[in-house]
Order: C-alpha cells, then structure tokens, then sequence
C-alpha cells in the first residue's frame, strides 16, 4: 500500500501535466469560446449559444495517460515498484485528477445556471443532455469521461512499450475496423433508429454507467500488456 501511494505521489511531483496544463487549456477553451459568442452578439443572434470547448481538456487526459506511463514507468521499475503497484497508484491519481476536473465542471455549471449562462445566453460548462440527472449526475459524467480518456491512452502507450511501433499500429486499425465493422453491421439492421433511442432513453448517466464497464475492460487490458512491458 505504501509503495501505491508512493506512485500516486511520483505521478503528481509534476503538477504541470496534473494541474497547470489542464487548467490552461480549459480557461484558454473558455476564453475562445465567449470570444466568439461575443462576435455572434455583435452580429445580432440573441439565442442561446453552445459550444464544445469544454471537451478539450478532456482530450488532452489522453495525452496525459500517455504520459503517466511513458514519463514514469521506468522510474518506478528502479524503486522496485511491482507492476500492479504502477497501474493502481497510476489509476489512482487519474481519479483524483479527474474528480478535480468534474467538479471545477460543475461549478462552473452551476455558475452559468444562475448567471443565465454569464449573462450573455452563452453555455460552456451546462449541457441540458449532460445535467438532465443534476450537478452529480454531471459530475459522473465528467469524471467517467475523463477517466476513459485516461485509460484509453494509458492503454496504447503500454501497447507501444510492449509492441513498439508496430503493436500500435496494429491496434488501432484494429480498433479502428472494430467501430467500423459495428457501423456496417447496425447500417445492414436498419437498427440506426433503434440505436439512437436507446441512446436517448439511457441519457447521460446510462451511458456513463455503461462506460464504467469500459473503464473496467481497458484497465484490464492495460495491466495484462503492462505485465510484459520493457521499462
């Protein structure tokens, strides 16, 4: 237990990659967005304005999950830390990073419902889809976004310390012909209209829920190539 700890620790010393570099990208996604929403305003459009800059931060814990392994697993092999130890104090500090990044989302949703989106009709961090549950069923959504984000990088990343280069080409036009090959095969159903509701009536939160299954499978994944991984 102690050596977990000790990995959630080593995964934090650089608060660039935890800390800073999200919150940047976050408040520079933020600061576009309203950017644009005011060039809409001065072009006349009173309705209420969505953007999807919210989402970059989540796209950059891919990145991250990446670097949680490329950046520290070797260190972590000459402290005498067992794989599994790597992986769950790794696994660790992403749900501290990602429970960080849920609430500053729903804060910030919180924000807009009483401001009337900042005054200005300009959603960013509330999403109708999103918060049809309320603030904590927002905040599994998010925090199972991120965490899925995370996981999925974390896996390729040990894939490529496994398989090098061409390992991980393989998988992802694996995974690639996977997503594809269910899109031919729901196209040749006519399931498409089945599909889209039972996505509707599962909302956010089922489909988080079913993500959580995910999570599960590509942590799996993970520790099953991590176990052979060179360092």
């Amino acid at each position: 237990m102690n050596r977990t700890v000790n990995v959630v620790r080593m995964q934090f010393i650089n608060k660039q990659t935890y800390v800073w570099i999200p919150l940047i990208i976050l408040a520079s996604a933020f600061a576009i967005t309203f950017a644009i929403y005011g060039i809409l305003i001065a072009a006349g459009v009173d309705g209420p304005k969505i953007g999807g800059g919210a989402q970059a931060p989540l796209w950059y814990f891919f990145a991250v999950g990446i670097q949680a392994l490329t950046m520290s697993f070797p260190f972590s092999q000459a402290m005498s830390v067992t794989r599994r130890e790597f992986l769950v104090g790794t696994l660790l500090a992403a749900m501290i990073a990602s429970l960080a990044l849920a609430a500053v989302f729903v804060v910030g949703g919180l924000i807009e419902l009483a401001t009337d989106g900042w005054g200005l009709n300009g959603w960013f961090f509330y999403l109708d889809w999103v918060w049809e549950s309320g603030p904590l069923g927002a905040a599994f959504v998010y925090f199972v976004a991120a965490m899925l984000f995370f996981v999925t990088g974390l896996w390729f990343a040990t894939v490529y310390r496994r398989f090098r280069a061409l390992g991980l080409t393989v998988a992802l036009v694996g995974v690639a012909v996977v997503i594809v090959f269910a899109m031919f095969l729901i196209g040749q159903l006519d399931a498409w209209a089945a599909v889209f509701a039972w996505v509707a009536e599962l909302g956010a939160v089922g489909l988080s829920l079913w993500g959580v299954l995910l999570l599960a499978v590509t942590s799996l994944l993970a520790f099953v190539t991590l176990r052979r991984a060179t360092p």
